[in-house]
C-alpha cells in the first residue's frame, strides 16, 4: 500500500487514467454535496487558507506498461473524483466561452487534467466512468451536445458549478487556485497483498453510506476473475439495473433485495442488514455459482419492477398493478413475487395468477376498511407462501385467508358491509381509489378519476342553509356529523364549486348537476327528490353490495376447505386463580399487566399453566409468579437488549418458565416503568418484523 497526501492536479497529471469498475455504484452526489464543496473552496479562498481536506481516493494500479497509459481502478472515492472533474470542466468551459479572461488556459485543463492528449479511444480520457455515466462525462469533455430530455447528476451537478463561475462570486482564477489547495490522500493498494474487499467494507462503514444495494453489487462482482466479471455485468446485473428508474433507483433496488431474501429465507432482514443477510444466503443458497445467482435475481427483478413501476402488456395485469400501488401494499411483494415465478414456471394459470393478486388487494383493502392494524401485514406476507399446496394452489391460498382471525383475519362480507357504510371515507387516503372503482366496476368506458373532483351531497358547511334544515329534519346536526363523510353522501363531479352548498334540488337541476350525470354513482341520486338519513343510508347500503363484489372474500365450498380445517382438543382452561399468588404479587401484576396491555390492542394475553403470556406472533414477554415478586422473561437474546439500568440477566442455555434469554424481576409496583423500557424492546422487535 502507498499513500500519498496531494491535490488533485498532482493525481490527474501524466499519462494516467482512472476507471470506476463495474461493481461501483453509478455517480450518486446531489446539488447538496456539490454546494458544500463550492462553500469549502470560498471560505477558503476568502480567509486566506492553505489547504482543506476533502478526504482520500484508494485505486489499485493496473500492471505497468512500458509505453502509454498507466491505468488506475478506483474502488473508493469516485464520487469526490468526478465530481471536481466536473468543476474542472465547468472551469474549461469558461475559459472557452470567455477568451478574453487570460487567467484560465482552456488547453492546459483540457490536456492535463481531463484528457491524455496523445492517446485515443477511451484511453484519451483522464476518468472513465461506468456505463450509466461513461457516455454523458466523454461528451462532457468533448463538448458534444447532450439529448434535452437526459436525465443525469452529472449534468445537473455540472451545471451548478458552471452557474457558480458565472456569478463570479470568486474569480475563476481564484477557483482554479482553491482546487489546488484541496488536500486528497492517494492510496494506491497493491493487489497481491491488500484485501481490495476487506478495505472496501471498511471504507464505506462511514462517511455517506452506500446503499444496500451498492454493498451488495460490490459483493457479487469484485471477487470475479475480469472475464466473467465483465459478462456477469454485461449479461446479467447491468439489464437488472436498467429495469429499476432512474430517479429511484437506489431505494427501489434496496427494497427489491429485502424482498427478495424475505421470499428465499421466509424472514424479514432487518433494513440495515440486507447486506448482511445476503451474504449469508449466498453461503447457504440453492446456487453454485455467481452466475446462476444473479440470473435469479434479473428474473424476480423483472417480476419485481413490473409490479413497482405498473409495466405489463396485459391490461387486467396492469390494472391490478395500479390497484397494489394505489394501497401501497409493498409488504405483499415478497409473496407476490413466488406467485409470479409460479406462473412463468407453469404451475399456476395467468387466471390463477390474477385472481391471487385481487384476494391479496381484497385483504388488504377490507382490513383497511375495517381499521384493522397493519403491523401484522408484512409477516403473513413473508410466511404465505409456506402454506401453498402445489397440488391444490388457489385453494390453500384462499383456506389461509379465510381461517385467519383475530388481527390477521381476513373480514368478512357482513363486517366490511358494516364498516364500509359507517367509515369515514372522504378522509382516507385511498377515497379516489374506492370511488373509481365503484364507478369502473364493469365499466367498459372507464372514467379517469382526475377529472372529477369529490362531492358532498349533504354539504360540509356547519352552517346549512333553511332548505338543508328543513330536508334533514330536527336532528339535522347529528345527521350531518355521522354521515357527512361516509360513502352515503359522497361522489363525484366536474361541478363541484358551481354545486358548492346549494340544495339539493337545486344541485339536482342545474346546469352539470345530478340529472345530467352520466356516472354510475349516480344512479341512485337522481331518481330521487329528497336528501336524507334513509336515502344516505339506503345509497351506502347499495354501494357497500358492490364493494363486496369489487373486493370480494374468498369463495370457498365446505368439501374445499374441509382439508385445510383441524379438529383441536379443547384447550384447558386457565386463570388468575390458578397461580400462586398473594395480595401484593397480584397488585404487582395488575400494574404490569396494565401497562403490557397498554402497548397495543394487537396484543394478547393467555393465562398457560405455569405463567402469564403476552403475545403478538408468539410471545414477547410471559410472567411467573413468585412468593414476593414477579419473575419476567423477555423473548430476546441477551447481546440484543439495551439495559442502561442493569436489571436485566442472561439466563442463555438455562432452564426457566416462559421464553427467551433475559430474566428481570418485579419486587416493587415504582419497578414498572424501568421494566416496560425492556418489555416494549421485545414488543417493537416482533411488531417490526
Amino acid at each position: 500500500m502507498d499513500a500519498r497526501k496531494g491535490n488533485i492536479y498532482e493525481i490527474l497529471n501524466g499519462n494516467k487514467q482512472f476507471l470506476i469498475p463495474v461493481y461501483q455504484r453509478y455517480y450518486s452526489w446531489d446539488i447538496e454535496q456539490c454546494k458544500r464543496l463550492w462553500n469549502d473552496i470560498v471560505e477558503m479562498q476568502k480567509k486566506g487558507k492553505v489547504g482543506h481536506f476533502v478526504g482520500s481516493i484508494v485505486n489499485i494500479a493496473e500492471q505497468a506498461m512500458p509505453t502509454g497509459v498507466q491505468k488506475y481502478m478506483i474502488i473508493d472515492g469516485q464520487q469526490r473524483m468526478t465530481t471536481l472533474s466536473l468543476l474542472l470542466l465547468a472551469l474549461r468551459d469558461y475559459a472557452i466561452n470567455n477568451p478574453e479572461d487570460t487567467t484560465i488556459n482552456a488547453r492546459r485543463i483540457d490536456n492535463m487534467l481531463l484528457k491524455n492528449e496523445y492517446e485515443s479511444g477511451d484511453e484519451r480520457y483522464k476518468l472513465l466512468l461506468t456505463e450509466t455515466d461513461r457516455d454523458i462525462l466523454m461528451r462532457l469533455v468533448e463538448e458534444k451536445p447532450i439529448p434535452d430530455d437526459t436525465r443525469s447528476k452529472l449534468l445537473d451537478n455540472y451545471k451548478f458549478f458552471a452557474g457558480k463561475i458565472a456569478d463570479k462570486e470568486l474569480q475563476p482564477a481564484e477557483v482554479y487556485e482553491s482546487i489546488g489547495k484541496l488536500q486528497i490522500v492517494n492510496i494506491t493498494l497493491d493487489r497481491s497483498v491488500d484485501d481490495a474487499q476487506a478495505i472496501f467494507e471498511s471504507l464505506n462503514s462511514t462517511g455517506k453510506e452506500l446503499s444496500e444495494s451498492d454493498l451488495i453489487r460490490n459483493y457479487v462482482l469484485m471477487g470475479l476473475e475480469p472475464t466473467e466479471q465483465t459478462y456477469v455485468y454485461e449479461h446479467l446485473w447491468r439489464p437488472m439495473e436498467l429495469l429499476f428508474v432512474y430517479e429511484t433507483q437506489d431505494s427501489v433496488m434496496d427494497r427489491f433485495f429485502r424482498d427478495y431474501l424475505t421470499m428465499k429465507i421466509t424472514r424479514i432482514p432487518k433494513q440495515d442488514r440486507v447486506y448482511e443477510e445476503f451474504k449469508l444466503y449466498h453461503l447457504n443458497c440453492e446456487f453454485s455459482t455467481i452466475r446462476e445467482l444473479c440470473q435469479d435475481l434479473l428474473t424476480y427483478a423483472k417480476y419485481y419492477t413490473d409490479m413497482v413501476f405498473k409495466r405489463s402488456s396485459n391490461p387486467a395485469l396492469k390494472s391490478l398493478y395500479e390497484d397494489i400501488n394505489d394501497l401501497r401494499m409493498e409488504v405483499s411483494y415478497p409473496f407476490l413475487l413466488k406467485v409470479h415465478n409460479d406462473y412463468v414456471e407453469g404451475i399456476i394459470s395467468e387466471d390463477d395468477l390474477k385472481l391471487i393478486i385481487r384476494l391479496c388487494i381484497s385483504y388488504v383493502f377490507r382490513r383497511s376498511i375495517c381499521d384493522i392494524p397493519t403491523n401484522s401485514l408484512n409477516k403473513t406476507f413473508a410466511t404465505l407462501k409456506n402454506e401453498i399446496k402445489p397440488d391444490d394452489y388457489v385453494n390453500s391460498i384462499k383456506a389461509f385467508f379465510v381461517m385467519r382471525n383475530d388481527y390477521k383475519e381476513f373480514p368478512d362480507d357482513d363486517k366490511f358491509a358494516a364498516a364500509f357504510v359507517s367509515r369515514d371515507i372522504y378522509t382516507m387516503r385511498s377515497r379516489n381509489f374506492i370511488l373509481s372503482h365503484l364507478e369502473n366496476y364493469g365499466n367498459k368506458a372507464p372514467i379517469i378519476i382526475e377529472n372529477y373532483t369529490i362531492e358532498h351531497i349533504m354539504p360540509q358547511n356547519s352552517s346549512l342553509s333553511p332548505e338543508w334544515q328543513q330536508m334533514l329534519g330536527a336532528k339535522w346536526r347529528e345527521v350531518q356529523k355521522t354521515y357527512l363523510h361516509t360513502i352515503g353522501n359522497l361522489t363525484l363531479t366536474a361541478y363541484n364549486s358551481e354545486m358548492s352548498d346549494h340544495p339539493f334540488m337545486v344541485k339536482m337541476d342545474m346546469e352539470g348537476g345530478f340529472k345530467e350525470s352520466a356516472l354510475r354513482l349516480n344512479a341512485y341520486v337522481v331518481k330521487l327528490n329528497e336528501w336524507n338519513e334513509q336515502t344516505i343510508k339506503e345509497r351506502a347500503a347499495l354501494l357497500a353490495d358492490k364493494a363486496k363484489q369489487i373486493w370480494a372474500y374468498p369463495d370457498m365450498t365446505a368439501a374445499e376447505l374441509a382439508p385445510y380445517q383441524t379438529v383441536e382438543k379443547p384447550a384447558e382452561r386457565y386463570s388468575l386463580e390458578t397461580y400462586d399468588t398473594n395480595v401484593f404479587t397480584k397488585t404487582l401484576f395488575e400494574v404490569l399487566d396494565r401497562r403490557i396491555q397498554n402497548l397495543s390492542p394487537d396484543v394478547k394475553r393467555e393465562f398457560k399453566k405455569l405463567y402469564v403470556a403476552y403475545k403478538l406472533d408468539t410471545n414477547f414477554v410471559d410472567i411467573v409468579f413468585q412468593k414476593q415478586r414477579l419473575r419476567i422473561s423477555v423473548n430476546m437474546k441477551f447481546s440484543e437488549v439495551i439495559d442502561p439500568n442493569g436489571i436485566c440477566r442472561d439466563i442463555t442455555g438455562i432452564g426457566r418458565w416462559g421464553n427467551g434469554d433475559v430474566e428481570l424481576y418485579m419486587e416493587h409496583t415504582s419497578d414498572v416503568d424501568q421494566i416496560m423500557e425492556i418489555v416494549e424492546q421485545s414488543y417493537r422487535l416482533q411488531a417490526d418484523e
